[in-house]
């Protein structure tokens, strides 16, 4: 019997039940409800040991005690096992017996259980070491990617740079290039006006009595080995600059005055109204201006004319060097004709003013059109071939209710389509 108690007391049964009854409390609301069953079993089955003991010891100490042996034991074991059928009181010594090799294969699960851990040890290392190595290899791929990465990096920007260098190279040369043809322009005038002063010189020698107005005294016609007039060189690339600033002149003068003119008026109607019929006007003092400036020219340069050119050719180009001599700032002359048009003279509170940076580009620019061969002018037909619709046309009417834009027409070509709106029931 004292064996079985030293027994009991050295393996700390009652320390041990302690610590995993607390495991279990703490792995409780985190384990499943079949995890919390198993534990709870095994809780019972390590209890039902234990009583085991205990029942051994009581055993040796009553063996003389014939009543509780035969009558006490069987209802304790009954009371401790509900869930077993009631156990007879012959039986009581089959439970001990059982109890005991119970017993005898608790002792022996600590050994086998002793050597599965040192073998999941011994597999828990190799797989660490496993795992280091597969680091260490990540971490030199790694190293290896980062480096092929600057690398690429590093091509790609010397490459960048090079082309960089080689595109400033070009725009260097193409850039030195326009210098040295401005150069060579720029001698070439020297010598023709060189040759023009000569002509002069000996002009104003021999004609002392005629004297030339202030403004054609350095720039009429020297005698000339060519025999293309220079207007008539510049012709084309002149059409084509006067076509494309129409052009900036509808996209971009236009709208800052019509951005103006709503400042005063709602009804975009009559701001298209007003724009139309100032760049119409500005057009015809342009026409007028340049017919008075080509007789002023006509009559200063008949004097002096000498060479192989005409008198028209002449004149034409002196009008072509001396565009800078047109009054373009004194816009006066179309805000008074646009204050005599019926059709806006009638508008109150709008200061026609406001408009006048259009007119002004406008008169300079149509004042450049009456020089070109033919000259180029606005076009008032309602033809499909000279106007476009605007954005806000009925696309299914066929007459026009106002224009927006005029066209421009040289000879029988159309330069420039305009804009109308159309509409139905329009008059």
């Amino acid at each position: 019997m004292a064996d079985a108690l030293n027994a009991l007391l050295t393996q700390s049964c009652f320390s041990v039940l302690q610590d995993r009854l607390e495991k279990w409390q703490r792995e409780y609301h985190v384990i499943s409800c079949d995890e919390n069953m198993n534990r709870c079993c095994e809780m019972m089955e390590f209890t039902a040991k234990i009583q085991g003991q205990l029942f051994a010891i009581l055993n040796s100490v009553a063996a003389e005690v014939s009543t509780l042996k035969t009558r006490l034991l069987p209802w304790l074991g009954a009371c401790f096992s509900p869930l077993q059928p009631p156990v007879h009181k012959d039986t009581g010594f089959s439970l001990f017996q059982d109890l005991a090799e119970k017993e005898r294969k608790l002792k022996e699960l600590p050994s086998g259980n002793m050597s599965d851990m040192q073998w999941m040890e011994s597999q828990l290392c190799s797989t660490r070491l496993e795992l280091d190595s597969v680091k260490a290899l990540n971490e030199a791929h790694r190293d290896l990617n980062k480096t092929k990465s600057k690398t690429a990096t590093t091509l790609q920007t010397t490459e960048e740079e090079l082309l960089q260098l080689k595109e400033a190279a070009h725009l260097q040369k193409d850039l030195y290039k326009q210098k040295l043809d401005s150069y060579h322009d720029y001698e070439r005038q020297m010598s023709k006006l060189r040759d023009e002063v000569s002509y002069l010189s000996s002009q104003l020698a021999r004609n002392n009595s005629v004297r030339l107005p202030s403004s054609l005294r350095c720039t009429s016609t020297p005698l000339r080995s060519e025999t293309t007039p220079r207007s008539q060189l510049t012709s084309s690339s002149r059409l084509m600059r006067v076509v494309s600033r129409f052009s900036d002149l509808y996209n971009e003068e236009r709208k800052e005055a019509q951005l103006q003119l709503q400042g005063y008026l709602n009804d975009l109607e009559t701001v298209r109204r007003i724009i139309f019929i100032a760049v119409v006007e500005s057009f015809k003092a342009a026409k007028l201006a340049h017919r008075l400036f080509r007789l002023r020219a006509r009559k200063s340069l008949s004097s002096c004319h000498f060479g192989p050119e005409s008198l028209e050719d002449t004149v034409v180009d002196y009008i072509v060097r001396n565009q800078d001599l047109y009054d373009v700032e004194n816009s006066q002359e179309v805000l008074s004709a646009m204050n005599l048009n019926p059709r806006i003279a009638s508008i109150p509170k709008v200061n026609f003013s406001v408009v006048s940076p259009l007119i002004r580009e406008t008169c300079k620019l149509a004042f450049t059109m009456q020089t070109l061969d033919p000259p180029i002018d606005l076009a008032f037909a309602s033809d499909g071939e000279l106007y476009r619709r605007s954005p806000d046309s009925d696309l299914s009417a066929q007459l026009v209710l106002y224009h927006v834009w005029p066209a421009l027409m040289q000879g029988g070509t159309v330069r420039a389509k305009g804009e109308v709106v159309t509409k139905k029931g329009a008059v």
